[in-house]
């Protein structure tokens, strides 16, 4: 926990929640235990794609399509949501979620390895949202700021570790200090680079949110 529980769980008290069909969605991912955003990061996307209005998102980490709903709830219609997913049992569920949302026309889910995709996909997209799995973030990272267009953002999700990203190498368990040097030099590259101003924020996980200043 990086912010304190106590103050997390007043903030969260406040949340109105979601669509009916989201909230749903959303409970039957917790019951499930599959991982979903948090309340917090859920009420930061609705703001910022609120301020942004995007028209073309890229999502990498589909999951069971929780994040591309919400999202679509708060474009404007003509917004294109383009998702990645890797892992197959999850697949089927994430479909016959927009199904029922009846976004199908609106989301456009991509079956396999998001490396594989982001070679592929041209762009340019005004929104990036990045939830997959964090030792490959910076390894993303060429095609992910290719695809960002100028004055686009990008926000990516569970960046801080639960507070284990301020922690020595050697503090770190062995299993996940790959992951651990990764994401630092994901955070030293995003909060360096010339072409983008980023900030990186202890909202659930840790987020960062960049924004794209040259092309």
């Amino acid at each position: 926990m990086i912010v304190d529980e106590r103050m997390v769980a007043y903030i969260n008290s406040l949340d109105v929640g979601n669509s009916a069909l989201v909230n749903e969605i959303e409970e039957e991912a917790l019951a499930t235990y599959v991982p979903i955003i948090r309340k917090e990061m859920q009420n930061f996307l609705k703001v910022i794609l609120e301020i942004k209005r995007p028209k073309a998102i890229l999502e990498v980490g589909t999951a069971i399509g929780f994040s591309a709903l919400l999202m679509s709830e708060h474009v404007d219609a003509d917004c294109q949501i383009t998702t990645i997913e890797k892992y197959e049992p999850r697949i089927p569920i994430a479909k016959e979620n927009f199904k029922r949302a009846g976004k199908e026309h609106q989301i456009t889910l991509l079956e396999g390895d998001a490396m594989e995709f982001l070679k592929k996909l041209e762009g340019p997209y005004d929104f990036i949202f990045m939830d997959a799995a964090k030792g490959q973030y910076i390894n993303f990272m060429p095609d992910i700021l290719r695809l960002l267009k100028k004055d686009g953002v990008l926000v990516s999700d569970n960046v801080l570790q639960d507070g284990d990203i301020i922690e020595s190498h050697f503090v770190v368990t062995r299993r996940n200090r790959t992951i651990h040097k990764r994401m630092r030099e994901y955070l030293y590259e995003l909060t360096h680079r010339e072409d983008l101003v980023t900030a990186v924020l202890p909202i659930g996980d840790g987020i960062t949110v960049s924004t794209r200043i040259k092309e």
